[in-house]
């Protein structure tokens, strides 16, 4: 079998390390660029045609995340999730590599969901971070895409796996201590993508040559509810989940508490934790015709696991 080279921006990152491992154990070489490359890295300012004619695939996953905490300036944004992608997408266009995929996000369309949300949504993103991810979707869109070539835009709903924990620190740390879980009176439904099925997804996006350029959603195939998720953690360690019904008021109350003092949750956590997001992944099944290689909570138990 003949070895593929890849290029992957971000490759330091919890995806791109991943997506790394996942490329190399199915017979891929990979060239990581990065702002502070290592010897066996290239930096962006020399990442060339030539070095890309080289590679079947390009796959951009560096960029600012959304900053909680909002100490980032917009501008910051905007410098690196627009103006670095158009100059890294014009650096493909004009080579002889085959397929691009950006990573951007749902938030890029959506802060707040009602019902599933699908591709043809019309983007009102609110946040810059948001807004920057848009900006650069809109540049990739903008151009004609030369013949043989393939390019994929991503929208990843909350992505989580073994080592990244992310707002699933806070529902575990509620169970693995025996702390009731307060939030029960609330019935919310969000998306979840584990990292091993984005792996598989842009591998076959790679290689399925039958799959024709596009805007995709990615979600693992159920919703769940944070309960639900709380109850998962639960089975997972082997330690039942408790679960307090606690008045909606008096849980709002304890929230902007924790604003300005240093409890487990505040106002900005129990809407991550209790809102609504669900997130379509029709399109990209239907574009794989294969099945994703885990369910919802499977995903879930392994990164859980890993705590």
């Amino acid at each position: 079998m003949n070895r593929q080279q890849y290029i992957i921006t971000g490759n330091k990152g919890f995806v791109g390390v991943n997506l790394s491992n996942y490329l190399t154990n199915l017979n891929g070489d990979i060239l990581g660029v990065s702002r502070k490359p290592s010897a066996t890295e290239i930096g962006y300012q020399s990442l060339t045609t030539e070095i890309l004619n080289t590679c079947s695939a390009f796959i951009h996953l560096a960029g600012k995340a959304h900053d909680l905490k909002k100490t980032s300036e917009d501008a910051e944004y905007f410098q690196v999730n627009t103006e670095l992608t158009k100059i890294l997408f014009d650096v493909f266009l004009k080579s002889e590599c085959e397929v691009f995929i950006y990573m951007s996000s749902v938030k890029a369309v959506a802060d707040q969901v009602e019902g599933f949300l699908a591709e043809n949504e019309t983007p009102n993103p609110i946040t810059a971070y948001g807004k920057s991810k848009l900006a650069a979707e809109n540049y990739i869109l903008s151009k004609e895409i030369p013949k043989g070539k393939r390019v994929f835009i991503l929208r990843p709903c909350m992505i989580h796996g073994p080592n990244n924990k992310g707002n699933l620190n806070v529902l575990y740390s509620f169970v693995s201590k025996g702390i009731p879980y307060p939030f029960g009176k609330y019935k919310n439904k969000r998306s979840f993508v584990s990292v091993d099925n984005l792996c598989f997804i842009i591998h076959e996006l790679i290689t399925n040559k039958k799959i024709q350029s596009g805007v995709f959603n990615i979600a693992d195939d159920a919703s769940l509810s944070t309960t639900a998720l709380v109850k998962i953690i639960g089975e997972t360690i082997k330690k039942p989940a408790k679960i307090l019904n606690i008045p909606k008021p008096l849980v709002i109350a304890l929230a902007k508490i924790g604003d300005i003092l240093p409890l487990p949750v505040n106002s900005e956590k129990l809407e991550k934790l209790t809102e609504n997001y669900q997130v379509s992944n029709l399109k990209i099944k239907q574009a794989l015709q294969k099945e994703l290689p885990l369910s919802t909570s499977e995903g879930l138990k392994k990164t859980i696991a890993s705590f």
